[in-house]
């Protein structure tokens, strides 16, 4: 789906992740179908708890 992803993105592409795994595994595809990283930021949607969500900005 990265490749579709990549072909369908102009210039930016805003991801957002509850999982630090696949998170780490989209990101490391997307940096090889051409994006940067620009921004990761944590938001913690749920105090007290032990989810984070994390929304990454990546430009082409």
């Amino acid at each position: 789906m990265i490749k579709e992803i990549a072909v369908l993105t102009r210039k930016r592409l805003i991801y957002i992740s509850c999982d630090p795994a696949t998170l780490c595994r989209d990101l490391a595809d997307l940096c090889h179908a051409g994006f940067t990283v620009e921004t990761i930021q944590p938001v913690d949607m749920f105090p007290q708890t032990h989810h984070i969500e994390t929304v990454v900005s990546l430009q082409k």
